[in-house]
C-alpha cells in the first residue's frame, strides 16, 4: 500500500472476505489506482504502490493463498502520475456515496426473483452469510409505504426490522399509522404479535409445535432477534387443538378409572360449585399388614448399613428391588369408594407449564345426596344418632321453656369445665374446624364457631398453580384422605389423633381461614393483624412469587420499575434504564430482576418478632 493512501485503519477480515467472494464470482470490477515506487535519487524501483484499492489487493492475495488464482495472476491497474496520490486517495473515500440500505434490500430481492438465486447463492457471490441475505430479503418485502418512510428517515433500521416480524402489509401500515410517542422496536413487535400466541405458550407446549403445523397452523418467526420459537398465528386453531387433546386425556382417564363424567378446562374453573370427595385408606387383612410390615423391616435393614454410601451393593440392591415389587403388588394405600366413583367425575386442567392436572372426586349438586363418601344420607344418619336423646325429651314431655332453662345451666357448666381443660378445648375447636373444612354438609358442633376460606382465584387467576397454592392443595388432600367418610365419625377421629397430628391438622384448618387480601372489603384491624402474623411467622415469599411483566412490572409506573431495579441491581442499572420507553424498560428490568430475590414491600420477609411485639402489634391493629 502506498504510504500516501489516506486509509490507515486496516480492513476487517469480513470486508476482505466479501471482496474476495465478489472477485471470485465476477472478476475484478474496479481497477486499483497505482503509482510507481521511487528511490531516494528519484529512480524507479520496479514496484508499484496502491493508492486506491488496498482492499482489492488484499482480497486478491487471499484468493492466491487459497489457490483460486495463481500467484502470477495479472491484475489490470490504472497508473496515475498526474495528481497527488494522497489527494486522489482522499477524494476516492470522500466523494463516493454509499448505497442506501433499502436499495440494497431491493437489489437482493431482484436477484432472488429474477435470477432465481437462493440466499446461499447470493451470500456466496457477495461474501456475506445466508442468514444476512434472508434478513435483507425479508426487509425488502416490507410494505412499500414503510420502506419509503425508512428512506425519508421517519423510521430507523431497528424500527423497520421490528415491522418485519409480520408479512401482512395492511397490519404493518395499521400499526405504523397508530404509532405515537412510543416507537420502540419492542413495542412495534408486541403490537404486530398481540393477536398471536408465542411458541412457549402453555397451549403450544401441551400440543406440540409439530401437531399445530400438521393441522395447518402457520408459525411466524422473527429473523432479527431471539423469538423463542416464533408466534403461532392461528390462536383459534391452537385453542381447538389444546381443548381436543385435553378432552381426550380427560375421557381416557374417566374410562380407565370408571368415573361417571369428565370435563376439560384450559383454566381452572374457580367457583365451579362442585363438592369434593377423596380416596380412603384401603382396609387390609391382618395377614397383609403383617406381610407388608415384614417386608418394610427387611428393606430398612438392608439399606441402613449403607446409608452413607452412594450405591447399594449389587446383592442388596437386587433384593430391595424385589421387595419394592412385592410391596407394589399390594396396591395403593388409598382408593376411591366404588359408589363415589359411580356418582363422581374428574376435571383435566391445563397447568401453567403445559402439563395436565387431574382433579378427581368432584360431585355435581344433583349427585350430592351422599356426601364425603358416606354410605347413607346425612339426614338419615343424623336422625339415627340423635334418636335416643330425642325419644327421652319427648317421653319426659317437659315444657319447651323449661327445657331451654335446664340446658342453659348445662351449657354454663360445660363452659366452666371446658375453660379449665385446655386439651379438651383444643379438641372441640379442632372438631368444629374439621367439620367446616372437610364436610360439605357441615355437620354439627356445640361450639358457636364459624370459619370460612376465601377463594383467591378471583384476585389471582393463576394462584392454583403457584407454589404456595399447590402446597396447600397437596396438604389438604393428604388430610382429606384420612378424615372418616361421615361427619358423625369426625369427633372420634379427632380424639384418636396423637398430639403432633392434632396440632398439624389444627394449623392446616386455621391456615385456610386466613384472609389477608387488601381490597375495599378489608378491615384495617384485620390487615394489621395479618401484618403482625407475618412478623410472627417470618413470612418469606421469595420462592412463591417472582417479578415479571405479567405479575408486576407491566402494571406499575416507570418510577416504580426504576425503584425496583435500584433496590435489586443498584442505582447504576436504574440510571441506565431511566431513558427507555415503558415497554423496553419492562423487558430490561425483567431480565435484571430475574437474577435477584427482589420483592415489593407488600411481600417482603419480616423478621421474627418477640411475643411482646406481637401483642403490641395486635393491640395497635
Amino acid at each position: 500500500m502506498s504510504p500516501r493512501n489516506v486509509r490507515k485503519t486496516p480492513h476487517s477480515a469480513a470486508a476482505i472476505e466479501a471482496l474476495a467472494a465478489s472477485i471470485s464470482a465476477k472478476r475484478l470490477l474496479q481497477k486499483p489506482v497505482v503509482e510507481p515506487e521511487r528511490k531516494a535519487d528519484g529512480g524507479l524501483t520496479g514496484t508499484w504502490l496502491v493508492t486506491i484499492g488496498e482492499g482489492r489487493r488484499l482480497a486478491l492475495k487471499l484468493l492466491a493463498r487459497r489457490g483460486q488464482i495463481s500467484k502470477s495472476h495479472l491484475v489490470p491497474c490504472l497508473i496515475d502520475t498526474e495528481f497527488d496520490p494522497q489527494e486522489i486517495s482522499l477524494d476516492e473515500n470522500i466523494t463516493r456515496s454509499a448505497m442506501h440500505p433499502a436499495d440494497q434490500f431491493e437489489a437482493f430481492l431482484d436477484l432472488h426473483l429474477r435470477l432465481g438465486w437462493g440466499a446461499e447463492d447470493i451470500g456466496a457471490r457477495f461474501g456475506v452469510s445466508a442468514q444476512l441475505v434472508r434478513q435483507r430479503l425479508r426487509l425488502a418485502c416490507i410494505s412499500p409505504l414503510l420502506l419509503a418512510a425508512y428512506r425519508e428517515e421517519d423510521l430507523t433500521l431497528e424500527q423497520l426490522t421490528a415491522f418485519a416480524v409480520s408479512e401482512d402489509h395492511a397490519r404493518q401500515e395499521q400499526v405504523y399509522s397508530s404509532l405515537s410517542y412510543n416507537r420502540s422496536p419492542s413495542f412495534i413487535r408486541q403490537a404486530l404479535t398481540a393477536e398471536k400466541a408465542p411458541a412457549d405458550d402453555r397451549r403450544a407446549i401441551f400440543i406440540g409445535l409439530e401437531a399445530y403445523e400438521a393441522a395447518g397452523g402457520a408459525v411466524l418467526r422473527d429473523l432479527f432477534c431471539e423469538d423463542r420459537g416464533g408466534w403461532l398465528e392461528d390462536v383459534a386453531l391452537l385453542d381447538q387443538l389444546a381443548c381436543e387433546k385435553l378432552s381426550a386425556q380427560a375421557e381416557a382417564a374417566r374410562q380407565a378409572e370408571g368415573w361417571t363424567w369428565c370435563e376439560a378446562h384450559l383454566d381452572y374453573p374457580s367457583g365451579h360449585g362442585l363438592s369434593r370427595i377423596y380416596p380412603r385408606q384401603i382396609a387390609r387383612t391382618p395377614q397383609a399388614l403383617e406381610a407388608m410390615a415384614l417386608l418394610g423391616d427387611e428393606r430398612e435393614a438392608l439399606i441402613a448399613p449403607w446409608s452413607q454410601a452412594q450405591d447399594l451393593p449389587p446383592e442388596a440392591a437386587e433384593r430391595v428391588a424385589q421387595i419394592d415389587a412385592e410391596l407394589a403388588a399390594f396396591g395403593e394405600d388409598y382408593a376411591y369408594d366404588e359408589a363415589d366413583i359411580a356418582r363422581g367425575g374428574l376435571m383435566a386442567v391445563l397447568t401453567w407449564d403445559g402439563g395436565v392436572r387431574f382433579e378427581r372426586g368432584l360431585i355435581r349438586p344433583e349427585d350430592a345426596r351422599q356426601t364425603h363418601g358416606q354410605g347413607e344420607e346425612d339426614g338419615e344418619t343424623s336422625e339415627t344418632a340423635s334418636g335416643e336423646a330425642g325419644d327421652q325429651v319427648r317421653a319426659d314431655a317437659l315444657p319447651e321453656r323449661l327445657v331451654a332453662e335446664l340446658t342453659a345451666y348445662r351449657t354454663a357448666s360445660l363452659r366452666d369445665a371446658l375453660g379449665q381443660d385446655p386439651q379438651s378445648a383444643l379438641v372441640c375447636l379442632l372438631h368444629a374446624l374439621v367439620l367446616a373444612t372437610f364436610y360439605a354438609s357441615g355437620g354439627a358442633s356445640c361450639l358457636d364457631i364459624s370459619c370460612s376460606s376465601r377463594a383467591l382465584g378471583a384476585e389471582a387467576p393463576a394462584i392454583e398453580e403457584a407454589p404456595a397454592g399447590r402446597r396447600v392443595a397437596e396438604r389438604h388432600e393428604g388430610w382429606a384422605r384420612q378424615t372418616p367418610p361421615s361427619h358423625h365419625e369426625a369427633w372420634d377421629f379427632v380424639l384418636g389423633l396423637d398430639g403432633d397430628s392434632r396440632m398439624a391438622l389444627l394449623a392446616h384448618c386455621v391456615g385456610l381461614c386466613v384472609d389477608a387480601v387488601e381490597d375495599r372489603r378489608s378491615q384495617p384491624a384485620a390487615i394489621g393483624h395479618a401484618q403482625a402474623l407475618a412478623h410472627r411467622l417470618a413470612l418469606d415469599l421469595r420462592g412463591d412469587w417472582r417479578p415479571d411483566a405479567r405479575s408486576y412490572l407491566g402494571r406499575v409506573t416507570k418510577a416504580r420499575i426504576l425503584e425496583a431495579v435500584a433496590e435489586a441491581a443498584g442505582e447504576a442499572e436504574a440510571l441506565r434504564l431511566a431513558g427507555l420507553k415503558k415497554s423496553e424498560m419492562v423487558e430490561a428490568a425483567e431480565a435484571l430482576l430475574s437474577e435477584s430475590d427482589w420483592l415489593p414491600s407488600l411481600l417482603r420477609a419480616a423478621p421474627v418478632a418477640s411475643t411482646d411485639d406481637d401483642l403490641a402489634a395486635c393491640r395497635a391493629a
